[in-house]
């Protein structure tokens, strides 16, 4: 694990927001998508569970995608102005099964604030690491969703299981048939042997 598992978890659940506005389909088109969706990322403290809420949390989705595209100067600017839009004051806390980790929004305060907050102070750890280049486009061709690659090698191209295994089943698919395609005269022959040495 290259970062603390509560940076490593609003890394992941920073870019699963992003993802939620990718792609061409809204995946929260309204405030239940909403709430299943902080149910699923563990968001705690208050909700108002209405639109306000979630037009908040949208409009938040286009400010962190530009983390993915921007160099460290620009990404460490942007991140402090997340936290400075939102008062951010960080403080030790320990809540519903989790030890000790960092919050720097009250629990009352909006969501789209404490997303932008908890995003901004992970963002602040790959940037200080000089880890940016962990923050990928899946690597498919047809899809174009945003993931922290937190493998200790650097070597994850894909957003998804999916995605990868359906651009390894393409690339498989086209080998094939470009060898079915082969003229069955271009098979190559088989190898002569050497002819024995005589003494």
């Amino acid at each position: 694990m290259f970062f603390a598992h509560d940076t490593e978890v609003a890394l992941n659940a920073a870019a699963a927001l992003v993802n939620t506005g990718r792609g061409g389909t809204e995946r929260l088109p309204d405030p239940a998508s909403l709430d299943r969706f902080a149910t699923a990322w563990g968001w705690t403290g208050e909700r108002t569970h209405d639109r306000a809420e979630l037009d908040g949390v949208r409009e938040l989705r286009p400010r962190l995608a530009r983390l993915w595209d921007m160099d460290t100067d620009d990404a460490a600017g942007l991140v402090n102005t997340l936290l400075r839009k939102a008062h951010a004051l960080p403080q030790l806390v320990k809540h519903d099964g989790w030890d000790y980790h960092l919050h720097a929004t009250p629990p009352d305060a909006p969501l789209a604030d404490r997303m932008a907050v908890e995003a901004a102070m992970a963002f602040a750890d790959v940037i200080r690491t000089q880890q940016l280049d962990r923050l990928r486009v899946c690597a498919a061709g047809d899809c174009n969703s945003v993931h922290v690659d937190l493998s200790k090698n650097r070597s994850r191209r894909f957003c998804s299981t999916l995605c990868a295994n359906r651009t390894n089943v393409a690339a498989y698919r086209t080998r094939q048939a470009a060898r079915s395609a082969r003229p069955s005269n271009a098979s190559p022959g088989r190898a002569r042997r050497p002819a024995r040495r005589t003494r």
